[in-house]
């Protein structure tokens, strides 16, 4: 299944130390990839310096539906692909497709930005010159691209708050602050530090035997965890020296799949930088497969779940 649609818009590959003890490149570096991407697209856009220092405007990401397809292990080569599903007044849905070497997309994109200022501070509208790239640039979202566990729903306003976190009991898997390093050239939270914090902190969530109740020494395969789909939603982008909580739950589970939930909120104001939903599976790290969790997995975590957090 390989796909040349769109526009080349970046080309580079995994090094060892991207990659997790799943041995394959980690979601965070999925994300970062797909930023360096993104930059490639705002150059076909009309925008090669949206992401520099000395940007007067540049594309403020405010959410993202990603699949991920199939994995990409240390040293593998990869290209990315890229173009405009549809503009609005002031934002645009942009495609993003990630490919290995055969043509075989890996991880898909669907990223939704906003034409704002450097600072953040004013979203103004696009210029007739960035819409006649835009139209050179259409794409139409491929059906593996496409949501498929994941609603695409417009998210208004955040449900998230650490009052009502604390009120569902949420579990709390991260808590710490936003460093230097973590920021852009506009001194903004990069967007992977999100998706990289979950990961740091997910097993607080999963535990050890992500619920499969499968020990070390018990015979058992080595099992893993992988992310199938995500969606990642911004709500306010913290700054270095800024404090944050993640609080999270599974919301649904059945023996295919887990539906997770996250919120990451200010824990001195209690309001939400973002949000964040997954669909998790085990992943046997010697066949390389998924594994499904077994009904009595299923009967233990459901008095668990919290379906009524929503982004």
């Amino acid at each position: 299944m390989g796909w040349d649609g769109g526009t080349e818009i970046w080309v580079g590959g995994v090094n060892t130390w991207e990659c997790d003890e799943m041995g394959h490149l980690n979601v965070r570096h999925w994300v970062a990839k797909s930023m360096e991407a993104l930059a490639g697209l705002a150059a076909e856009l009309g925008m090669p310096d949206a992401f520099s220092g000395l940007a007067p405007s540049t594309l403020l990401v405010r959410e993202q539906h990603i699949r991920f397809l199939r994995e990409a292990k240390p040293g593998a080569a990869l290209t990315a692909r890229g173009g405009v599903v549809a503009m609005g007044e002031d934002e645009a849905r942009l495609l993003i497709v990630i490919l290995h070497p055969d043509g075989t997309p890996a991880a898909t994109f669907q990223t939704v930005v906003r034409h704002a200022t450097a600072d953040g501070g004013r979203v103004f509208p696009w210029s007739r010159r960035i819409l006649a790239a835009a139209e050179r640039l259409q794409v139409d979202v491929p059906d593996f691209a496409a949501p498929r566990s994941i609603s695409l729903d417009p998210v208004a306003a955040s449900a998230a708050s650490l009052e009502a976190a604390k009120a569902m009991d949420l579990t709390r898997i991260g808590l710490g602050v936003i460093g230097a390093a973590d920021c852009d050239a506009f001194g903004r939270m990069r967007t992977e530090i999100v998706m990289g914090k979950i990961s740091d902190g997910i097993l607080h969530l999963l535990g050890a035997d992500r619920g499969l109740g499968e020990g070390p020494g018990s015979g058992a395969p080595r099992i893993g965890g992988a992310a199938l789909e995500y969606r990642l939603v911004h709500f306010a982008w913290p700054r270095a020296g800024d404090r944050f909580e993640l609080r999270s739950a599974t919301a649904h589970v059945e023996e295919r799949f887990r539906r997770l939930r996250h919120w990451m909120v200010d824990p001195h104001t209690g309001r939400p930088w973002a949000s964040a939903e997954n669909v998790a599976v085990g992943f046997d790290l010697d066949a390389r497969k998924v594994v499904k969790l077994s009904p009595e997995a299923v009967a233990a975590l459901a008095p668990t779940t919290r379906p009524g957090m929503a982004l």
